[in-house]
């Protein structure tokens, strides 16, 4: 018996679909603020943070917990209240429960983006992250968590996923980066890329439920990809800047609300972070997708789609965006969004 939460969506649904139709699974219930269109689980409609999850976990073997909010758009504090105690409270109802086994789900970014790094990076290597990038902060502290719950609750296990840069039906900071008319690429930085798509974590979830694996393993695929290959792949041209330019505009633009995404981010696009995919290997799982593959899927999601700087244009307004006279204008869009800030303001 599987338990799931966050079922009603994204990751959740993709994973409880699957479970519903495994044959090595006799039950699934799922747990989410509203009713999916999943049938044949069987569903509680509630809060994850209401210790009343304990009851509906009652019976249950595995739980994966894939209620998070990683929206851009929500107020940061209001996202970690909501990430964080809502970890707390299902590993704890886990536990009164007498759940086995919790699956997390959390990023490879909690590895962190440093030009120091290890190409790949071991499973094993240090968490080096900070919380100056979107939800990293929340991710990293779910980590501690799950760290401390089996020494809280003797019998309880741990295991963790960390997705490489997910794409599928997904809107971080990392995918709008490919929504751009030209590439960030901030001088002297060596940017890799390494993709996940949804379909391969929700299978390396699986494997997890049956217990497959465990511990702390990434999902990925395999090897990665330069940016001169990206940019060749994706045909879209960069567009190089000075560190202290893109990291001042950025940072400027966040703080005065006209961007979604802190400066943090800017980090993942510039240094390495890509890691070895060992864990999932030798337990027999391989990635359906290759790193070229799923670029692909997300350059056709991506199409129609105008941001910069990690906002939101129309089409318009983003090719005058990118035609504008200095580099600095064209790819962030600095000039643009100040001015309709300050009309907004009456300044």
């Amino acid at each position: 018996m599987v338990a799931v939460t966050g079922a009603a969506s994204g990751v959740g649904d993709l994973l409880t679909r699957r479970l519903v139709a495994s044959d090595d699974i006799g039950r699934v219930v799922a747990v989410d603020e509203r009713r999916g269109d999943v049938p044949e689980a069987h569903w509680h409609v509630l809060d994850v943070r209401d210790p009343a999850i304990a009851e509906k976990f009652r019976g249950a073997d595995v739980v994966v917990h894939l209620a998070l909010d990683l929206d851009l758009e929500t107020d940061s504090a209001a996202r970690t209240a909501y990430n964080v105690r809502g970890t707390q409270t299902v590993l704890t109802a886990a536990a009164a429960a007498g759940v086995r086994r919790v699956v997390l789900c959390t990023s490879a970014m909690v590895y962190g983006a440093l030009a120091d790094n290890d190409v790949p990076l071991s499973e094993d290597a240090e968490l080096r992250a900070t919380a100056e990038a979107t939800a990293v902060g929340d991710l990293l502290e779910i980590e501690r968590l799950g760290r401390r719950a089996p020494r809280a609750h003797p019998g309880l296990n741990v295991t963790v996923a960390r997705p490489a840069v997910l794409v599928g039906g997904t809107d971080t900071a990392l995918t709008r980066y490919f929504e751009s008319p030209r590439l960030l690429v901030v001088a002297g930085s060596r940017p890799t890329w390494q993709f996940c798509h949804v379909e391969d974590l929700v299978s390396a979830l699986e494997y997890a439920a049956l217990e497959k694996v465990d511990g702390e393993f990434v999902v990925g695929c395999d090897g990665w990809l330069e940016q001169e290959e990206v940019e060749e792949l994706s045909g879209i041209r960069r567009m190089e800047l000075p560190s202290a330019v893109a990291l001042g505009a950025a940072a400027r633009l966040h703080r005065i609300g006209l961007t979604p995404s802190p400066a943090g981010d800017l980090a993942y696009t510039m240094h390495p972070w890509v890691v070895s995919v060992g864990r999932l290997h030798d337990a027999g799982w391989r990635p359906r997708w290759s790193n070229e593959e799923v670029l692909g899927a997300l350059l056709a999601e991506a199409e129609g789609r105008h941001t910069v700087a990690g906002r939101r244009l129309g089409r318009k307004d983003a090719t005058a965006a990118a035609g504008a006279a200095g580099a600095t204008v064209a790819l962030l869009g600095t000039a643009a969004l100040v001015r309709r800030a300050r009309k907004r303001r009456g300044l």
